[in-house]
């Protein structure tokens, strides 16, 4: 399970707690005061620290969108995914968000929690929209499956993980899988068709400007592809 820090002073806090730990316990093994156990401990915190006490808040980009938790990849898809987060989940921790905006601390799996929709055209309905790409269950379920860089093992029944990295990897490879759109999406967007994806993509995310819930960052869309183009160029290059 991985715990998200709710503010900056808080994270900062929590390091400095860590340091702290770290220094007395250093101490201690000097003095021959840490047995096996405390050692084990000392040498996972010096080899970089626990999973727990990851934050899930990623470097702030233009626009209020984040650079992506995954490394490498298209940076055209990458632009893209960048820009469905800036109408979908514009939120400083979007990789934790649920519909609604509530956030969820365990991503070992989606959250799978239905939030009840109160405006739209689904209004009364629930809705499972988690993550950084606003994804339902059943899509997550489905294109895990497919695209998920770690899939469950054979022997031992495990979920698909859902976090940040693994959101960032199954969008990249769906949106890079002609089959899946009937359509070879980094081409498109190389040849500057970025309308016709994001038309192409409002079936899925309903805000992207050819759906049916538009929202106030909808119009600014292509100036934010624009822009986290270029800034993904430049890290590529």
């Amino acid at each position: 399970m991985s715990v998200r820090f709710s503010s900056l002073k808080d994270a900062q806090k929590s390091q400095l707690q860590q340091e702290t730990f770290k220094k007395k316990a250093l101490r201690r093994l000097a003095t021959g005061g840490v047995g096996v156990i405390g050692l084990m401990f000392l040498l996972l915190n010096l080899h970089g620290g626990f999973r727990e006490t990851r934050s899930l808040t990623p470097t702030k980009g233009v626009y209020g969108t984040q650079q992506l938790m995954m490394k490498g990849g298209d940076p055209y898809i990458r632009a893209l995914m960048r820009t469905i987060t800036a109408s979908e989940a514009n939120d400083p921790q979007p990789y934790s968000i649920i519909y609604r905006g509530e956030h969820v601390s365990d991503l070992s799996d989606h959250p799978n929690r239905c939030v009840t929709i109160v405006a739209g055209p689904n209004k009364g309905n629930c809705s499972t929209a988690a993550g950084r790409y606003q994804m339902l269950n059943t899509t997550w379920d489905e294109k895990a499956r497919r695209y998920h860089p770690e899939p469950p093992g054979m022997m031992f029944w495990k979920p698909y993980s859902f976090e940040p990295e693994f959101q960032d990897a199954v969008v990249h490879a769906w949106l890079s899988d002609p089959q899946a759109w009937g359509a070879d999406i980094p081409a498109l967007l190389r040849q500057g068709k970025l309308n016709q994806v994001l038309r192409l993509l409002s079936g899925t995310w309903t805000s992207l400007g050819y759906g049916i819930e538009s929202n106030s960052m909808t119009r600014k869309l292509p100036a934010i592809y624009q822009k986290t183009l270029q800034e993904e160029l430049r890290n590529a290059g």
